[in-house]
């Protein structure tokens, strides 16, 4: 496909790997190049990727085949208006060093879907004005969607105080 083909050509080494099945297509970004991909998405004329649709991630310590790799995807949906065209970037970050950068520049609303990837699977985004909790409360101690999250796991009671 044109869009991988560029973005290959572009980027070199810096996309991992690409795909294409039945019309999604997804490329696989290294992290010290994400940003730069990303900007080249939103600004490049033949791209024009004015949608961030969707930002989350995936936690594959569990999964067969991924014991070796990194444990986390961050992966982002984007769309352009105009060329009616969508693509899938992946980044790949270890439990140990969870964190990519901040997509805010050039889509605000990646900060709402950035503390949402924080909150739940507790994977930071450096440049973030306002990385906090989004959908648990500040004392909730953990990240719930997490493979290893205990499902039967307490958590501190919180309430009016007294």
């Amino acid at each position: 496909m044109a869009i991988l083909d560029e973005l290959r050509r572009r980027f070199g080494d810096a996309i991992v790997e690409t795909d294409e099945h039945r019309g999604d297509l997804t490329a696989v970004v290294a992290r010290d190049a994400l940003l730069a991909v990303l900007a080249h998405c939103r600004h490049e004329a033949a791209l024009a990727f004015d949608v961030l649709m969707d930002l989350t991630a995936v936690d594959y310590q569990k999964f067969p085949g991924r014991e070796d790799g990194p444990r986390f995807e961050v992966v982002y949906h984007l769309y352009s208006i105009a060329r009616n065209h969508r693509l899938r970037l992946k980044v790949r970050v270890d439990e140990d060093d969870a964190h990519v950068p901040t997509a805010m520049t050039l889509w605000p609303i990646a900060n709402w879907l950035e503390r949402e990837v924080w909150d739940m699977f507790g994977v930071r985004f450096d440049g973030h004005p306002d990385l906090r909790r989004l959908l648990l409360y500040e004392e909730f101690v953990g990240h719930p969607l997490r493979k290893d999250y205990p499902i039967n796991r307490r958590q501190p009671l919180i309430g009016p105080a007294s």
